[in-house]
C-alpha cells in the first residue's frame, strides 16, 4: 500500500508551514459561511421560496464534486498556486496566467464590498464613526495579522469562523426547541407545514427558483480557498483531505439545516429581500438583543471574508510572479515568509473600493455577488478541467497517480461542468445579474494584452511544464483509491 507520505513532496516555496489541522478545518468550514448566506439568502427566499432549500442541496453536490477534483490534485502537487499552478499545468499556461488573475480579482471586489459592509455594521452600535474610518481601520487591522505571520492569520480566522458556527448552530437549536417544545410566542405558529402549505415548495415556479442559483453559487464561493492553505499547511496530504471530506455535513447543517429550521419556524412569506433571514427568525423568536447579536455575526462573516481574500490574493500574486506571469515584486517574502507587497497591492485596490461602495452600496452588493459568482464559476471550472486531463495523463502514464481519487473520476467533472454551464446561463436571464457578465470581455481582453507584454519578456514563462512523472517502482500507480469515509479516518 502507498502511504501519503511516499508521494513526491512538494515543492518548497519558501512559506512557513504555520497553519496547523484545527486552523485548517475552521478556515474550510468558515469558507464555506459567509455573508452569502447571512445576508444573500434573504432576497434567494423571497424569490424561491421553501424550494431554495433544494437549490442549495444540488448545488452543495456539485460543490463536494468540484472539492473532490480539487483534493485529488492537491495530493498529487500541494502548491499554494494550487487551481492556477494545475491549470498550467493540464491547461496550458495561458489558462493558469488567466486563472491567477481572475481569482486575485474574485477577492479583490469581495473585499472592497465586505469591508464596507463591515463598516456599516459598526454603524449599528456608533453611528457617529465615520463609514469611512472603519473601513480604513478594518483594512489595517487585518493586513497587520496578514502580515505579521500566517499563523496569526489562521488564529484570527478560526476565531472569525468560530463566531459564524456558534450562531448558526445556535439557531439550529433554537429553531428545533421552537417547534417540539413550543418555546416562545413563535411556537405558536411554527410549523413543518410551512414548508409546503403557503403556496407551495415553488410558490413562485421552478423557473424562478432556478434563477437563485446565482445567488445559491455565491454562498459557496471560498470553499476552494483550503486549496491555496496547500503551500502553508503543516501536513498538506492528511489534513487537506480531511478538509474537504468534511464538506457534506457542513453544506447539510450550515444550509440545508439552517434554511429548513428558519422556514419552519416562520413561514418564507415573511421574509424580505433586504433583511437577513437570521435577523427576521430571531426577531419572530424573540431573542432578548437578537438584533444585536445576528449584527456582530455579520460583522465576523464580513471580516473573516475580507481576512481570506487579503491572504489569498497575497499568495496568488506571489505565485504569478514567481512563474514570471506578474511583477516580479510580487515575489518577494518577507523575514517572517509573508507576501508583504502582493498583500498591499491588493489592500490598496480594495481601499478604491470602499469608495466605490460608499457611492452606491446597495447597488454594488449585487453587482459585486453576481461577478464574485462568475470569477468562481470560471475558478471551478479550471479545477474541473485541469482534473480531466489530470485523468488523462494518468492513463496515458504521463503523471502520477493521487492516492486521494475523487468518486466519478472524470465523468462527475464532466457533469459538473455541465451543471456550471447552466448557472452562467441563468447568471445571463437574471436582469439583475447578468451586467457582471458584460465585463467578462473586457476583463479577458485586459489579460490578452497583458499576456503578450508578459510573453514577449519572458518566454519560457508561458512554456508547457512537465507533469510530475509515476514512481519507477508503480508504487503510485499501484496505491490505493482512497473513498470519502476512508480519506476521512
Amino acid at each position: 500500500m502507498t502511504d501519503p507520505k511516499d508521494v513526491p513532496a512538494e515543492a518548497d516555496e519558501e512559506y512557513a508551514r504555520g497553519l496547523g489541522s484545527r486552523q485548517i478545518q475552521m478556515i474550510a468550514i468558515g469558507g464555506a459561511i459567509g455573508t452569502g448566506l447571512f445576508l444573500g439568502a434573504g432576497r434567494a427566499i423571497h424569490q424561491a421560496g421553501p424550494s431554495l432549500i433544494l437549490m442549495y442541496a444540488v448545488a452543495g453536490v456539485v460543490i463536494f464534486a468540484i472539492m473532490r477534483a480539487l483534493g485529488e490534485l492537491l495530493t498529487y502537487r500541494p502548491v499554494s498556486g494550487s487551481f492556477a499552478d494545475y491549470a498550467r499545468e493540464f491547461l496550458g499556461p495561458f489558462a493558469g496566467y488567466a486563472t491567477g488573475w481572475t481569482y486575485w480579482l474574485l477577492w479583490v471586489v469581495t473585499g472592497m464590498a465586505e469591508v464596507t459592509a463591515a463598516a456599516t455594521y459598526v454603524a449599528y452600535w456608533w453611528p457617529q464613526v465615520p463609514q469611512w474610518s472603519a473601513a480604513a481601520g478594518f483594512l489595517l487591522l487585518l493586513f497587520a495579522a496578514n502580515l505579521i505571520s500566517v499563523k496569526l492569520f489562521g488564529e484570527v480566522e478560526f476565531w472569525l469562523s468560530m463566531i459564524k458556527v456558534t450562531a448558526i448552530l445556535g439557531m439550529i437549536l433554537i429553531g428545533v426547541g421552537v417547534l417540539t417544545l413550543g418555546l416562545s410566542a413563535a411556537g405558536d405558529t411554527a410549523s413543518v407545514g410551512h414548508l409546503w402549505r403557503d403556496g407551495g415548495f415553488f410558490p413562485n415556479g421552478v423557473g424562478s427558483s432556478l434563477l437563485t442559483l446565482q445567488i445559491v453559487m455565491f454562498a459557496y464561493v471560498a470553499v476552494e480557498l483550503v486549496g491555496v492553505t496547500a503551500g502553508e499547511a503543516q501536513n498538506p496530504r492528511r489534513t487537506l483531505p480531511r478538509a474537504i471530506n468534511t464538506l457534506p455535513w457542513r453544506i447539510a447543517l450550515f444550509y440545508v439545516g439552517a434554511l429548513t429550521v428558519m422556514l419552519c419556524v416562520v413561514s418564507w412569506t415573511e421574509f424580505s429581500p433586504g433583511v437577513s433571514p437570521f435577523v427576521a427568525a430571531f426577531a419572530k423568536i424573540g431573542i432578548p438583543f437578537g438584533a444585536g447579536i445576528v449584527n456582530f455575526v455579520v460583522l465576523s462573516a464580513a471580516l473573516s471574508s475580507c481576512n481570506s481574500g487579503m491572504y489569498s490574493t497575497g499568495r496568488m500574486l506571489r505565485d504569478l510572479a514567481v512563474n514570471g506571469q506578474g511583477p516580479q515584486l510580487f515575489g518577494r517574502l518577507t523575514a517572517r515568509r509573508t507576501p508583504a507587497a502582493g498583500t498591499l497591492a491588493s489592500v490598496g485596490v480594495m481601499g478604491i473600493g470602499v469608495w466605490l461602495n460608499y457611492v452606491d452600496p446597495a447597488g454594488a452588493f449585487t453587482y459585486i455577488t453576481a461577478f464574485a459568482t462568475v470569477a468562481g464559476v470560471w475558478t471551478w471550472a479550471v479545477i474541473l478541467g485541469s482534473h480531466i486531463r489530470y485523468r488523462a495523463a494518468v492513463r496515458a502514464g504521463r503523471a502520477a497517480t493521487a492516492w486521494f481519487t475523487a468518486p466519478g473520476g472524470a465523468a462527475a467533472s464532466w457533469a459538473a461542468l455541465g451543471f456550471l454551464a447552466v448557472v452562467v446561463v441563468l447568471i445571463g436571464a437574471d436582469s439583475q445579474a447578468r451586467i457582471s457578465l458584460y465585463g467578462v470581455p473586457l476583463w479577458f481582453a485586459a489579460l490578452a494584452a497583458g499576456h503578450r507584454v508578459l510573453k514577449r519578456r519572458n518566454p519560457a514563462a508561458f512554456a508547457r511544464r512537465a507533469h510530475v512523472p509515476p514512481s519507477p517502482e508503480g508504487d503510485l500507480a499501484d496505491g490505493p483509491r482512497t473513498t470519502p469515509d476512508a480519506a476521512a479516518l
